[in-house]
């Protein structure tokens, strides 16, 4: 294992990922808004080419709304623009940090053909989220990525990859001045239910006959 910043990191990757992701994130807290450090964008385009997505974004929770704050998308692709904003009950965003569909899922078609999810604008085939979560227990928003196809190699390593980023996120932005406003005591629909363990776990589709969602490591939520 490595360690950096207090963050101990898998050695999954031989390229050292995770490292180079602390190493990037250790100097935005100097700004006010840390999202605006250009090191954040850098660390998205590292997820999303990692991952071999087609975009990957920060988005924050207020006032109701799904803001993207920063967004990376794949080369010739605009599929997320920083700054728009939709409600935040239609968003995906919302649907995982409630623990409706889980963190990662590797073939969302189900999913949107049973209406158990808000129908996307864009086609997604894999989607990996997860809650960018402040010491006091409120959700700032999500360190998200997807892509159009499904990618049958998406494993719950890379969804712990992406929570390890937003980990180092939320420490950023708690360590600003504007974490005071940030930590307000959290409204209600803005906490984290439950423990967060509980939405580890990934969706790779209905199950093949003989087996069953929890066999598989999985749900439908």
């Amino acid at each position: 294992m490595h360690s950096c910043g207090g963050t101990m990191f898998l050695d999954y990757d031989p390229d050292d990922i995770d490292v180079r992701i602390a190493e990037l994130l250790v100097a935005t807290s100097e700004t006010t808004d840390p999202m605006l450090h250009p090191k954040v964008q850098e660390v998205l385009r590292i997820l999303r080419e990692t991952l071999r997505m087609d975009v990957a974004f920060v988005s924050q929770f207020r006032d109701g709304r799904r803001t993207f704050k920063v967004v990376d998308n794949g080369p010739g692709k605009t599929l997320v623009v920083a700054g728009q904003s939709d409600p935040l009950e239609e968003s995906w965003c919302q649907y995982v940090v409630d623990g409706r569909i889980p963190e990662l899922v590797k073939d969302a078609g189900p999913l949107i053909a049973a209406g158990q999810v808000p129908r996307p604008r864009n086609r997604i085939g894999t989607h990996v989220s997860t809650p960018v979560l402040l010491k006091n227990g409120t959700v700032y928003g999500t360190l998200c990525c997807f892509s159009a196809a499904v990618k049958d190699d998406a494993s719950l390593l890379d969804l712990r990859r992406l929570q390890i980023t937003a980990k180092l996120l939320a420490q950023d932005l708690d360590a600003t001045p504007a974490a005071r406003e940030l930590s307000l005591e959290p409204a209600a629909d803005q906490a984290l239910p439950g423990p967060p363990r509980e939405r580890t776990a990934a969706w790779d589709g209905p199950p093949r006959a003989g087996t069953s969602p929890t066999a598989r490591g999985g749900h439908g939520r």
